[in-house]
């Protein structure tokens, strides 16, 4: 397990890979952004997107309005 920083708050993740952790957190059929450590990671990229220890992830999930 590792701790990562998730929209600013500290979260203990099991996950290896961005694609992973957006299942364990939740987001399985979102259609959100992310950006690790302050760079944009495609959808199509994340499931070779290796999470470390002490990353930042952002997720990002548009909002209708206006």
């Amino acid at each position: 397990m590792i701790q990562l920083q998730v929209n600013g708050e500290t979260r203990p993740i099991e996950a290896a890979t961005l694609a992973r952790a957006l299942l364990e957190l939740g987001y399985r059929e979102a259609h959100v952004a992310t950006a690790l450590n302050g760079v944009f990671v495609a959808a199509g990229q994340r499931a070779a997107q290796r999470l470390c220890e002490g990353d930042a992830l952002e997720i990002l999930a548009p909002m209708q309005g206006g």
